[in-house]
Formats: structure tokens, sequence, C-alpha cells
């Protein structure tokens, strides 16, 4: 394989790690662990 293949794959491979990962995390199991902010101050 070319080079510029091996590097475009790779990227694409770590980006799409990492959105997996965000999404698991902002709706997944540890989604359940975070705090809101906003919902603590009311108005």
């Amino acid at each position: 394989m070319e080079t510029a293949t091996l590097v475009a794959i790779s990227i694409s491979v770590l980006l799409v790690s990492f959105t997996r990962y965000a999404l698991y995390t902002a709706f997944g199991q540890p989604s359940q662990k975070l705090r809101d902010p906003f919902e603590e101050h009311g108005d």
C-alpha cells in the first residue's frame, strides 16, 4: 500500500474511534455520572 493510503486509513480510524467514545460517554452508561450545572442552579 502507498503511504498516503495508510495515513488516510489511520486518521479515519482515529476519528471514528474518538466519535464512538464521545457518543458512548455522552449517552451510554457513563452518562449517569455526569452532572448538569444548569439544573443545579435553577431559576
